[in-house]
Formats: C-alpha cells, structure tokens, sequence
C-alpha cells in the first residue's frame, strides 16, 4: 500500500485527504479527511482577482494540512486547484504561498481532467452494485464551476461548466454587496436561466439523458442530505450513499431559497460556510435532475479528493 496525501482546492473550500491506497483491492484506507471554506473565489467572477484575504484564509488552511501531511508520514502529495484559480489573473502569486507551504506546485487542472478525478473517485465503490443501473452521471457541483461526467467502468463524456453556488450567489443574489435575506423571485429566475443554459451547454458534449443512476457529489449535494434525513449535525457516513428523491430535493430548494440567513444558520447540519451559497447549490441540483427526469440523486462523499488520491497510488 502507498500513503498518499490529496490537497483539492476550490472556489469555496479547501480539503485535504490522507490515506493508505491499495491497488490490489481497490480500497482507499481513510486516515484524515477534512475540510475548510476559505472561500478563495471572492470575488473573482467580478474583479478577476483572487482577494488578499482570501489567500490568506486559504494559506492558513494549507499550513494546518502540510502539519497533518507530515505527521501521518505521506509518501506522495498533491495539490489540485480548480476554478477560481483557474480565472485569476494573479494566480501566481497563489501558487507560489501553496508551494512555500506545502512544498509541490498546485496543479491548476482543465475542467475535463477535474470531471475524470470526480467519476473515478465517485463511482469506484459502485462499480459492483447490482442495484444501480449504469452508466452513471455523475454532478459535482463546485462553488465556480459544475462538472458532468457520464460513464461506465471509464469516463465517456465530460463537460465543465461556468455555475457553482459562489458564483450563481455573487452573480444574482447579492444587493449593494450583502446576500438578499431571502432573494427575490427575480433573482431566483435568474438564477435559474443561467443554470439552463449552463446545461444547454454541457448536452452539447454530455449525453445527460443517457444516465441511468444520477451521482452527486460535493457539499450542495451533501448538505441537502442531511437536510432531507433531518440529521442532528453533519454525520458522513449517514450521509454517503444516501438516496433523496427529487421531491425532496424540490421541497428543500424551495425552503432553502424562501429562508433568511438566520433560518439557514439554524439547520443544525449546515456548515457556516454553506449558509450563503446552499440555495444556489439546491436549485442546481433540482435544475439537473428535472433537466434528466431523475427519480433520485445517490449522494457520494467520496469524490474529486479520493480520485486524486488514487492518481497518486
């Protein structure tokens, strides 16, 4: 076995796995998995900079996880960035903090290598269910960007797109600057229109229809979850393989989007980070699975982490 350590920085959190990968099995023995909203892309739909604050936010996360690299022993690290450093103009300067700290360089992936790392890192553990039929699509949806992968044992067709719930919440529902406490109808359709023709653009290259089994990943995907089994705090392995119908799912957009901030703040599995952004992230997911008429969403917690996790072993 190998013990690999998996950085996968994106636009709202940073998150670190280290685990012991074994090539004969397939399992990736968990070690430390943990996660930080350092909401890195503040920002950066509207300026096309990463903020000073939030390079630091995200500079003090990664100095926390080089010390848990280095005290469980990781014989191999990677540090993968996804979308807001992909759009920034002063992306260097982020590289070079991550490389003092961490000492590798961050990969800032194509949308078509993060959609790879998501379906491997999703579907290893459901490629022997008889319970699921395949192919399989696979959503993750970021904080700037959503992926969609369909697939079998590999990946037949990967599409990026530009909506997340950073950036949907920064582009419709924000006022003079401060997230409308709840949004407007308005903001909402719009919200909405710009999903549809984010998924107008993935079916270009994407055959979404063809899916059998929908998987979604990330934390929109697992915080409505956890909403819909009205979980006391966030528990992962109530939450992994979970199954939510997509009326739940509706139910839950509409509470999440019709809520204040303290109502959202009051739901005891929501992380604080999440509080903002979530009714973007559920109203993409409700988008995605009226879009492929899916009964329900298989919920993952394994994701693009564990597949760059096993890009290492």
């Amino acid at each position: 076995m190998t013990r690999v350590a998996a950085v996968d920085c994106g636009t709202n959190s940073i998150r670190l796995l280290v685990a012991d990968a074994d090539p004969a099995t397939g399992e990736l023995r968990e070690l430390d998995r943990r996660m930080t909203i350092v909401r890195l892309g503040q920002g950066v739909d509207r300026t096309g900079r990463l903020a000073p604050e939030a390079l630091e936010r995200t500079f003090a996360a990664c100095r926390e996880y080089a010390a848990a690299v280095k005290e469980h022993g990781a014989e191999r690290l990677r540090f993968v960035a996804t979308s807001a450093s992909r759009d920034a103009e002063n992306r260097d300067e982020f590289v070079r903090g991550v490389m003092d700290i961490l000492g590798v360089e961050p990969e800032v992936i194509s949308g078509d290598q993060e959609a790879e790392f998501s379906f491997t890192g999703a579907t290893k553990e459901l490629t022997g269910r008889t319970d699921l039929a395949r192919p399989f699509l696979v959503v993750d949806i970021g904080g700037g960007s959503t992926e969609f992968v369909v697939g079998d044992d590999h990946v037949r067709a990967a599409r990026s797109v530009d909506v997340g719930c950073v950036r949907m919440t920064e582009r419709h529902l924000l006022r003079d600057g401060v997230v409308t406490d709840p949004p407007t109808e308005e903001q909402i359709a719009a919200v909405r229109a710009d999903i549809e023709a984010a998924l107008d653009l993935a079916e270009e290259t994407v055959p979404l229809r063809e899916a059998r089994t929908l998987v979604g990943l990330a934390g929109s995907v697992t915080t409505v979850s956890a909403i819909a089994q009205e979980l006391p705090g966030y528990d992962s392995a109530a939450i992994h393989h979970s199954r939510v119908s997509r009326e739940r799912v509706r139910e839950i957009s509409d509470r999440l989007l019709r809520s204040t901030h303290a109502e959202r703040a009051a739901i005891p599995s929501m992380h604080p980070g999440r509080v903002d952004v979530i009714g973007a992230g559920a109203l993409v997911l409700l988008a995605v699975m009226e879009r492929i008429d899916a009964k329900e969403v298989v919920v993952s917690e394994h994701d693009i982490l564990d597949g760059i996790g096993w890009s290492l072993a």
